[in-house]
């Protein structure tokens, strides 16, 4: 008698990022990678969908518009979703803000900086969120 469970199917990540060709390189590279992802054009859409959904990790550009940004997503985790808060990745292009880097050292959320290589988040990825199978 066989016993060997079946490979059990991981829940997507969630992408939120309002650049549409980044958002589009980031998610085909993923996809390429074995990860499966749902996108989110901006913070607030990003939060429909983590209150709809389940998802294995968040990665999110810092700043979207309609006002809710990448820091906004983190504190919500924390009320509402607290197992993904050591499951975020922030991508930014705004390090030089000091705004931005306070948000980033307050959260001790890790980030990749734009522009970025594939092979970096890819690597990236797979360091927070485990290999895709």
């Amino acid at each position: 008698m066989n016993l060997v469970a079946e490979p059990v199917e991981r829940l997507p990540l969630l992408l939120i990022e309002d650049e549409r060709s980044v958002m589009d390189f980031i998610r085909i590279a993923l996809e390429r990678s074995g990860y499966r992802c749902e996108t989110a054009n901006s913070g607030v859409e990003g939060l429909r969908l983590l209150e709809a959904g389940e998802f294995s990790g968040i990665i999110s550009d810092m700043r979207t518009p309609g006002g809710v940004t990448g820091a906004d997503v983190y504190k919500w985790v924390l009320v509402n979703k607290p197992e993904l808060k050591e499951r975020m990745l922030f991508i930014t292009g705004d390090t030089v803000n000091e705004e931005t880097m306070k948000t980033l050292n307050d959260t001790g959320v890790p980030y990749i900086e734009k522009p970025f290589r594939v092979q970096q988040l890819v690597i990236t990825v797979e360091e927070i969120f485990g290999r895709a199978k």
